[in-house]
C-alpha cells in the first residue's frame, strides 16, 4: 500500500509539471511493476500490454469513428446545423442560446470533440447572438455548455476509451448515452430559460421563420441526421458491430464532404494525417492506462480498497457519493481525459465490489468528466473558447457556464437516483 500510495503521489507531481499523462502513467507503471517483482517481468509486460492494446481488432473503431468526424467537421455542417435550430426556436427569449445548445449538441455529437465543437460554435453562433445584444456571460457559457453534449451523445471518444479500459461493450455504453445526454440538453436549455426570466435582457428573442424556411433548413443538414440516425440505429438495432458502424459512419462522411464538394486530395490527405496522429496519440495513453492498471493490480491496491471500504461498513450509496466528490474536486484540477486515465484503474473494481451496473458507472463518470469542461480552473471548453472570442474575459465566461454546472449537477442527481435512465435502452437491445 506504501508502495501505490507513493506512485500516485509521484503521478500527480508529474503531472503538475506538465509531464504528459501517457508518458507519466507509463514510466510510473514500468517503473512500479519493476519495483514489485523485477525489471526482466515489467518490461515483457510493457511490451505485452503494448502489442495486445494496439493489435485489438476493436481499437479500429477509434480512427474509424474519429475520421468520420474529422469529415463531417470538413463538411462545414455547423453554420447548417445553426440555422436549423435557429429556425424552430430562435423566436423565442434565449433562443439563440437554445440553438446554440441544439446545434452545438448535434455538431459535437457528429465530430466527436468538445473542444472542437465550442471553437467552431464560438465563430458560428457568437457573432448572431452580439447582434442580438445577448450578455456576454450567457452566449459564451451556452456555447461552451454545448460543447460538453457531444461527449455523451454517441459516438463518443470517451465512451470508447471507458469501454476498452474496462472491457464493457462499447455498443451498450453508446445506447445507454442517448437519453442522459439528451436530458443534458434539456437541462441545459432549461438553464437558458431561467436565466432569461430572471433577467430577459440577457437574451432577447430573435425573429420568427416561416415553416417552409423551417423545412429548406432541414433539408441542408437532412444527410448529416440521416448518417447519425444509420449508425446508431445499426447498433441499437444489432445490424452493425461498434465497429462495423464506425467504418460505414466513416464512409459516409466521406460521401456528405464529397457531395458538399469540400473534398479536395489535399483536404483528403491532410484529413488522413490528422485522424492517424489523433489516433495515434489515444492509442499511446490507452497503452500508458493499461500498463499503470497492472501495476495496480501487482501491487494489490485493489484488494487493499476493497478491505478498506468492508472495514468502513458504509453503505454503497455513501462510498458512491465518495466517488463522486471525488471526481468533481479531480475535475477543478485536470482535464478530462487524464481524470478518466488516472481514476478508471481504482475506481472501476471497487464499484464493481459495491455491486454497480458497469454500463450505468460509465455514463455516470462521462457526465462528471462533462462538468470537469467548464469547472475553473482547469474547465478547458473555457480556454479553446476564450481563444476564439478574446474580447470576452474568462471571469464571464466562468460565471456564464454556472447556470448550465448546475444543471449538470441535477443531471448527477437524477443519474443516481433513477440508473433506468441509462440501462433502459441498453436492455431493450
Amino acid at each position: 500500500m506504501t508502495v501505490m500510495l507513493c506512485a500516485l503521489a509521484l503521478l500527480f507531481l508529474l503531472l503538475f509539471l506538465e509531464v504528459p499523462i501517457a508518458l507519466a502513467m507509463l514510466a510510473i507503471g514500468v517503473g512500479g511493476f519493476a519495483w514489485i517483482v523485477d525489471w526482466g517481468p515489467a518490461g515483457y509486460m510493457a511490451a505485452d500490454t503494448a502489442y495486445r492494446t494496439v493489435h485489438n481488432f476493436n481499437m479500429s473503431v477509434i480512427p474509424l469513428f474519429m475520421l468520420m468526424g474529422n469529415l463531417i467537421s470538413r463538411a462545414e455542417i455547423s453554420r447548417e446545423l445553426f440555422d436549423l435550430a435557429y429556425r424552430f426556436v430562435g423566436h423565442r427569449r434565449g433562443g439563440l442560446a437554445i440553438s446554440t445548445i441544439i446545434a452545438g449538441g448535434m455538431f459535437a455529437a457528429v465530430c466527436g470533440s468538445s473542444l472542437a465543437s465550442s471553437a467552431t460554435m464560438g465563430r458560428v453562433a457568437y457573432p448572431s447572438m452580439k447582434r442580438y445584444r445577448y450578455d456576454d456571460s450567457l452566449a459564451a457559457g451556452s456555447i461552451a455548455a454545448a460543447g460538453t453534449l457531444g461527449i455523451m451523445i454517441p459516438p463518443s471518444v470517451v465512451l470508447i476509451v471507458y469501454g476498452i479500459l474496462t472491457q464493457s461493450d462499447i455498443g451498450k455504453l453508446f445506447i445507454a448515452g442517448i437519453l442522459p445526454g439528451l436530458l443534458g440538453a434539456v437541462l441545459y436549455v432549461g438553464a437558458v430559460v431561467v436565466t432569461t426570466a430572471i433577467n430577459p435582457s440577457a437574451g432577447p428573442a430573435g425573429e420568427s421563420s416561416s415553416w417552409r424556411e423551417r423545412i429548406v433548413a432541414l433539408r441542408s443538414v437532412g444527410s448529416v441526421i440521416l448518417l447519425f440516425g444509420l449508425v446508431i440505429g445499426g447498433i441499437y438495432g444489432n445490424v452493425f458491430t461498434p465497429t462495423e458502424a464506425a467504418g460505414v459512419g466513416a464512409v459516409g462522411a466521406l460521401v456528405i464532404a464529397a457531395w458538399r464538394r469540400k473534398l479536395t486530395p489535399r483536404i483528403l490527405l491532410e484529413t488522413l494525417g490528422q485522424t492517424a496522429i489523433m489516433s495515434a496519440s489515444i492509442f499511446f495513453v490507452l497503452v500508458g492506462a493499461q500498463i499503470f492498471g497492472n501495476f495496480i493490480n501487482v501491487a494489490g491496491f485493489t484488494a487493499a480498497l476493497n478491505s478498506f471500504v468492508n472495514g468502513l461498513d458504509l453503505p454503497a450509496w455513501a462510498m458512491m457519493l465518495v466517488i463522486v466528490v471525488m471526481y468533481l474536486i479531480l475535475g477543478c484540477v485536470l482535464e478530462s481525459m487524464s481524470m478518466l486515465l488516472l481514476t478508471i484503474p481504482i475506481t472501476f473494481p471497487l464499484i464493481l465490489h459495491l455491486g454497480y451496473d458497469p454500463i450505468w458507472f460509465g455514463i455516470l463518470v462521462v457526465t462528471l468528466v462533462e462538468v470537469a469542461l467548464i469547472t475553473p480552473p482547469v474547465g478547458m471548453n473555457i480556454y479553446v473558447l476564450q481563444g476564439v472570442l478574446p474580447k470576452v474575459s474568462l471571469r464571464k465566461m466562468f460565471m456564464g457556464v454556472t447556470p448550465f454546472v448546475i444543471a449538470d449537477a441535477i443531471r448527477i442527481l437524477i443519474l443516481i437516483l433513477i440508473p433506468g435512465l441509462a440501462l433502459w435502452l441498453p436492455g431493450m437491445m
